[in-house]
């Protein structure tokens, strides 16, 4: 599919048509993605950062993808919420559903294949937030080119009140062991649904991003890191549906924030 057709579908929120063509793998999906980005700047959008998808092993069975994805975060889908509460419009999302997640702030651009301690310089800030995820292939079948093709299925990310990095370790490793055992409990009006684990997403968020900043630095034509950059690392537990009217909360262990998010 044409990069102005993937766009087109991405402003108006409607499923590709059955017959529509699909990148023939990963490398031409990220081209296309990143002609994609390229027509988003044109038009006045910022991109702000990143968002790491299919990070967590336990749901790869489930969407037939194996491996991480990435792909942009813009200023237009970008919210931040120190109070750790957020209202959603669905208005041009596709078949969205909602995951918890843990974001990074970037304080430096990380150097060449960074070892974890290097990345953890890099870092400022860390927070709890709620990726929307979209899916513009009808019923949510489709395979990792297709997701990299639909924007990494971004479609907004609500962060949280952060904390300094260095408030929580003062290296990398320290910090990677507390974000892969911290826990979250994700529950739909008040009636729980499901828990998640750091530690689910390739061994943890600081993994997941290590991982990211080599795919990232990899990738022909792709963008660096910038100071002022947020990562989203992935989603704790499954990608679950969303419909008017719920109240979604997921309480991470102390001291993470919990975050609220209603559904108008």
């Amino acid at each position: 599919m044409l990069p102005q057709r993937l766009l087109a579908h991405l402003d108006g929120g409607q499923p590709w048509p059955d017959d529509a063509s699909r990148p023939a793998d990963l490398a031409a999906a990220y081209r296309d993605a990143l002609a994609v980005r390229a027509l988003r700047e044109a038009r006045g959008e910022r991109p702000v950062g990143f968002k790491i998808g299919f990070t967590n092993r336990t749901i790869w069975q489930r969407y037939g993808v194996f491996a991480p994805i990435w792909g942009t975060v813009w200023d237009s889908t970008l919210r931040h919420c120190p109070d750790g509460q957020a209202t959603l419009a669905l208005e041009r999302l596709c078949q969205p559903r909602l995951e918890p997640e843990l974001v990074f702030g970037l304080r430096a651009t990380p150097p060449a294949e960074p070892t974890l301690e290097q990345l953890f310089e890099a870092l400022d800030w860390l927070a709890t937030g709620f990726e929307v995820v979209q899916s513009h292939a009808p019923g949510w079948r489709f395979g990792a080119p297709e997701t990299v093709a639909d924007g990494g299925l971004h479609g907004r990310l609500f962060v949280g009140p952060t904390q300094p990095v260095r408030a929580w370790a003062d290296h990398g490793a320290a910090l990677d062991e507390r974000l892969a055992a911290s826990r979250v409990q994700l529950s739909r009006d008040g009636v729980p649904i499901e828990q998640g684990q750091g530690r689910h997403v390739l061994d943890g968020p600081l993994h997941a991003l290590l991982h990211f900043v080599h795919e990232l630095q990899r990738c022909p034509g792709a963008p660096a890191l910038r100071p002022g950059d947020v990562v989203t690392t992935g989603t704790w537990t499954d990608a679950w549906p969303l419909a008017p009217g719920q109240t979604w909360l997921a309480a991470f262990d102390a001291p993470l924030a919990s975050f609220t998010l209603r559904v108008g």
